[in-house]
């Protein structure tokens, strides 16, 4: 069976084509090494969704908005009522105080402190201890697809940093040490039971920290605002004109932002996960940074990126990585056996668009 290719996204007439390291198959070379160039190497994760406003009325009110440079990525919070400048300062404060607990690379940070204990038991933060136990659940549920140990496999590639392939040798040693039954909590006191393991909550620190602050504007009064970290949008309450929200689903490696069409939808988180979220070529092949536990090689899947609408951010994030992880063929399955989950979309290597449950999109130029 012939690899599908990129075309089915993009026409690039006379481009090279590169091949990918999954079986999602041909792209184009010339085309992504100009999206990894906006990127920035990809230090910073680049938005998949947006939201659509629409036309303003007399009637519509002139939303406050505070955006930071966090979990590397861009934050911003809008709230259209109340418009109170405290509330956002306090919600991106909160979040900056997530990142310094969850960070695997800020030193003295919970994570941090308990992949550097040689095994030792370390106290952490309730938060950190809750996004912890919170991952073995995933892990449990996707039969260890899903795994926050994958922390060394993360670090050997680099995909935010200066990234290239590793040796077998290397990969052999860093899947070794991935294994999320490896990890015990006890309330709030963290050990890992092999020593060489390394956790990595990325996979679900952010949806973590959206269900957070969404629970903390919620809690100070806000009736209508929008949280976006970077591919996690939480939309509270509706639109101030009582209509539903409208949230853009960003085309695989469109450019300029092109948009492959709209979810329509009230309060609701809204996450997606994509193969071209963090990616670098390397003697023509691209490699992503979605890395399957057991191989330590970028998943092999037709999922070129899952989008989830669901109560919980973080149940969102993990979701959505388990579906590119998987595969369509899984899709329901996984779907059906998450715990507050509305919908979801797939788009797949070969151009097709996969809706499940309630769901409401529809397709720009349809």
């Amino acid at each position: 069976m012939r690899a599908p290719t990129l075309s089915a996204w993009r026409a690039a007439d006379g481009e090279r084509p590169a091949t990918f390291a999954s079986r999602g198959a041909a792209i184009l070379g010339n085309a992504l090494r100009s999206t990894a160039l906006r990127s920035n190497a990809f230090c910073i994760t680049a938005a998949f969704m947006l939201i659509l406003h629409g036309c303003k009325s007399a009637n519509t009110l002139s939303p406050v908005s505070e955006t930071r440079l966090l979990l590397d990525t861009v934050c911003t919070i809008t709230i259209y009522e109340p418009q109170d400048r405290r509330i956002l300062t306090e919600a991106l404060d909160q979040c900056e105080m997530y990142e310094n607990l969850l960070s695997v690379t800020k030193e003295d940070s919970d994570v941090w402190r308990v992949n550097h204990a040689g095994g030792v038991p370390v106290t952490v933060s309730p938060f950190t201890a809750e996004v912890i136990k919170a991952g073995l659940e995933f892990g449990e549920l996707s039969s260890g697809r899903f795994d926050i140990t994958i922390g060394r496999l993360s670090a050997l590639w680099d995909f935010k940093g200066d990234p290239s392939v590793p040796s077998g040798k290397e990969l052999a040693a860093a899947v070794s040490t991935v294994d999320y039954r490896k990890v015990e909590v006890t309330g709030d006191v963290v050990r890992l039971a092999d020593p060489d393991t390394r956790l990595d909550p990325g996979g679900i620190a952010k949806g973590y920290i959206a269900d957070r602050l969404a629970g903390f504007i919620r809690e100070c009064g806000v009736k209508s605002a929008v949280i976006d970290l970077g591919g996690n949008v939480i939309v509270v309450g509706t639109k101030p004109d009582k209509t539903l929200w409208r949230v853009g689903v960003r085309k695989p490696f469109g450019r300029n932002g092109e948009l492959l069409g709209t979810i329509t939808t009230g309060e609701s988180s809204v996450v997606t996960s994509g193969i071209y979220e963090r990616l670098f070529e390397s003697d023509g092949v691209m490699y992503h940074h979605i890395l399957d536990p057991d191989s330590g090689m970028p998943a092999e899947s037709d999922v070129f990126s899952a989008t989830v609408l669901s109560e919980s951010s973080m149940t969102g994030d993990a979701l959505s990585t388990m579906l590119v992880l998987a595969g369509s063929e899984r899709a329901a399955e996984l779907i059906d056996g998450a715990p507050g989950v509305t919908g979801a979309l797939l788009l797949l290597a070969d151009g097709a668009v996969l809706e499940f449950g309630d769901v409401v999109f529809d397709r720009a130029g349809s």
